[in-house]
């Protein structure tokens, strides 16, 4: 068989993949994008996408439930069909990974579906067929990653489920439990409890998304609470067992060992690396664990070879690999770039409701690493846009170095915050202090006025309050 020839050659189609592959067809390189299924990866079609239309549709029936602040009525309760949400769901899905094959085919990029593995630094070989693919300037990997369930425990899609069964079943169980309460987790707790189903969320550590600084989990908590989930922190799961129609968990917290009974359970603890059957061993990229070892331009040890997004094992997030795919893309094409040195300062966020939106350190980990801080804090109650939109919960931190102002971390829980996080990664990025985000104008009314008020409150300046 013959080889055709590329300068890179991208093996994943996901949100890094398709990403590097668009920006090294930018700087002119002749590229090819391997892919063994959907184009757009796990996030456009199993995770970050269709997971945001079933939360809008959970965020559509909690408005419903609040009619009467609104002065609105229903004759009869509102009724509301899963079925239709994962439809749409699915939909939405869909039209993005068409429109990833769109852009593809618009940057003349080749497209060749089956499972790409390394033959050498140089070549890859796509299964089943045996196609030779060589690339003459760099290949890189963006395979990704897939949910890690506990050993000895099968996923059947019916009892125990994954993110991937969860999205796919078209009806909400009466009894579900979730183990994990970090992102996942909690994102699905919302929904199915937003369906009716009762939920409870099991998690090992002291509190619900951990990572997360211990005001906002203490805030999530208490909105859990209000919705009706059940959560349970300090649970270490000690084995599933189904039985029949039912299936049985079994954790230990401080009170003992207790049994959960329900109709599902979702286990949302962690990912592992598809770094299998790549190739990695025989031409000797370096792994820890399963994840690729790379550099801050996303090199591996292999001169050519690249890898970036979640088979890093650096940040498992969708505009991580984004942002890692444009830079391996632009040091393959010999453009100017810039390192990722730090991943401290990527935003994350999470789309319970009320959303959590983050960068940097937490406030115990600004203290641990000795410096000397001022805190900010704004909630949104007295935010006049809040107030209008009937959204108070929550609040916005800001941590600052004490002497210089400098952004040490920002955390947010509350109304649409998710979208206000860009202007302190924008800030955090250029150096701007908190002196300079509290003199921005901001429009009122709107939600982007507590981050003012926040970046004032680390100087005790805060208008509002």
């Amino acid at each position: 068989m013959a080889t055709t020839s590329y300068d890179v050659i991208v093996i994943g189609a996901g949100p890094g993949g398709y990403v590097a592959a668009i920006r090294a067809a930018q700087l002119g390189l002749k590229t090819a994008v391997v892919e063994r299924e959907h184009l757009g990866g796990i996030c456009l079609n199993w995770g970050c996408i269709p997971t945001k239309a079933l939360l809008r549709n959970a965020e559509v029936i909690n408005l419903m439930k609040r009619g009467n602040e609104f002065g609105i009525t229903f004759d009869a309760p509102p009724k509301v069909d899963y079925a239709v949400a994962q439809k749409r769901s699915r939909q939405v899905a869909d039209r993005l990974s068409k429109g990833v094959g769109f852009l593809l085919k618009k940057n003349q990029i080749e497209h060749v579906t089956g499972e790409g593995r390394l033959r050498s630094a140089t070549t890859v070989e796509v299964g089943p067929g045996g196609q030779v693919l060589e690339a003459s300037k760099g290949i890189i990997l963006a395979t990704g990653a897939r949910a890690r369930l506990f050993p000895g425990l099968q996923a059947d899609g019916q009892r125990v489920l994954t993110y991937h069964h969860a999205l796919a079943q078209t009806t909400v169980p009466k009894r579900i439990v979730i183990v994990g309460a970090g992102p996942i987790g909690v994102e699905f707790a919302y929904v199915f409890r937003s369906y009716g189903s009762e939920v409870t969320v099991l998690e090992m550590m002291p509190r619900a998304v951990p990572l997360e600084d211990e005001e906002v989990s203490a805030e999530l908590e208490r909105a859990m609470k209000r919705q009706g989930t059940q959560l349970r922190a300090g649970m270490k799961v000690d084995g599933v067992e189904v039985q029949g129609e039912e299936v049985k968990v079994q954790a230990t917290g401080s009170a003992g060992t207790e049994t959960f009974v329900a109709d599902q359970v979702l286990v949302a603890v962690s990912v592992q690396p598809n770094s299998e059957n790549l190739g990695l061993e025989a031409v000797g990229v370096a792994t820890q664990k399963g994840w690729i070892q790379v550099d801050g331009y996303l090199r591996t040890n292999v001169k050519g070879v690249y890898a970036i997004g979640d088979v890093t094992g650096k940040m498992a997030l969708a505009h991580v690999a984004e942002h890692q795919g444009i830079v391996a893309a632009e040091v393959i094409a010999g453009h100017e770039t810039r390192p990722i040195e730090d991943y401290t300062f990527m935003p994350r966020c999470v789309y319970c409701q009320p959303q959590i939106a983050s960068l940097g350190l937490t406030e115990a980990q600004a203290k641990e690493k000795g410096y000397q801080i001022k805190v900010g804090k704004f909630p949104f109650q007295p935010n006049g846009k809040a107030l209008a939109m009937a959204e108070r919960e929550g609040f916005v931190k800001v941590i600052a170095d004490a002497k210089y102002g400098e952004i040490l971390g920002v955390h947010m829980i509350g109304p649409e915050v998710t979208e206000l996080l860009p202007e302190f990664t924008l800030a955090r990025t250029w150096e701007f202090t908190v002196s300079e985000i509290g003199h921005t104008v901001h429009a009122h009314p709107t939600l982007s006025e507590a981050l003012m008020e926040a970046a004032l409150g680390v100087e005790g300046k805060s208008i509002h309050i």
